[in-house]
């Protein structure tokens, strides 16, 4: 379904001419960083869970790491640019097409990536740690926080970089939203026009509520690694696949179903599809 969804969402973006503009830009951007996170995890939470892996080297495993954490890092930024977007389109509508040009959204887009390497540092130190305790995993994948605790080197570095490194990037982005909807909201209760007020409102329902979708887990999962040590390791597996998968297949979902170019390009697509399908049953059947 991960794969599915976001695979559709992306075709619709490329085929449809009239979505080509910021917004979706922004929303093909984060269904390629969801799509990128179910494919680097996929192959050890199914494994993990149907038994068919027991064990992970540890480059397997510093490598995984690096592209969740990274990819977490990415999407948030996502996120936050399309927050930026939505207060432009509202707070500065007569602004937007000359602020979020097709080269703007590219180098948004290019920093956001090059984003990804501020992790490099504490990967390379990972891998010239050395581990005695217990290697047994809390999760079904890989994160810098169990591998860490497996150490028996010194892991201040790690530990302090990578606490500096939530709170420069994931912290800072949800502030960052936080004040462009309050902006937003004191632009728009500014609107005289109630159904004015409403339209732009429900403009930006589906960003918010992939932002929930998105910082929600990830609350949750770090406050079962952080107050949850007596918990049952179900738990702390159920948590981490919540983290990992429940937004990459809810935002494709939020995205179909609350906005209407996606959900009308989206019918559209099915029936089209449906029709291709069934038309040579339809065919059998007349001839008889």
């Amino acid at each position: 379904m991960v794969f599915l969804g976001n695979c559709m969402v992306l075709h619709v973006i490329r085929t449809e001419p009239s979505l080509h503009e910021p917004m979706f830009y922004f929303l093909a951007m984060l269904a390629l960083t969801d799509l990128s996170m179910g494919l680097s995890t996929v192959h050890t939470v199914l494994g993990v869970l149907w038994g068919f892996i027991q064990e992970v080297s540890l480059d397997s495993c510093i490598a995984q790491a690096y592209f969740i954490h990274g990819l977490s890092f990415m999407e948030s930024s996502v996120l936050l640019a399309m927050s930026f977007d939505r207060y432009i389109a509202i707070c500065n509508p007569l602004r937007y097409s000359s602020i979020l040009t097709n080269k703007n959204i590219m180098k948004i887009g290019v920093t956001i990536l090059c984003g990804s390497s501020l992790l490099i540092p504490p990967v390379i130190c990972l891998r010239f740690l050395n581990y005695c305790h217990r290697h047994i995993l809390s999760h079904s994948f890989c994160l810098h926080q169990d591998l860490i605790r497996m150490a028996c080197s010194d892991i201040r570095f790690n530990s302090i970089y990578g606490l500096a490194l939530v709170i420069c990037t994931l912290l800072l982005d949800a502030v960052l939203i936080l004040i462009s909807y309050i902006l937003i909201l004191h632009a728009v209760l500014a609107i005289a026009s109630r159904e004015e007020r409403m339209k732009s409102l429900q403009t930006c329902v589906s960003h918010i509520c992939a932002v929930l979708v998105f910082y929600i887990p990830i609350i949750g999962l770090t406050m079962v690694h952080r107050f949850g040590k007596h918990l049952s390791p179900l738990v702390h597996v159920l948590m981490g696949n919540i983290y990992i998968l429940f937004p990459p297949l809810m935002n494709p979902i939020i995205y179909s179903i609350k906005t209407q170019q996606i959900r009308r390009r989206v019918k559209r697509l099915f029936y089209l599809k449906g029709a291709y399908i069934l038309r040579p049953i339809v065919n059998v059947f007349s001839r008889q």
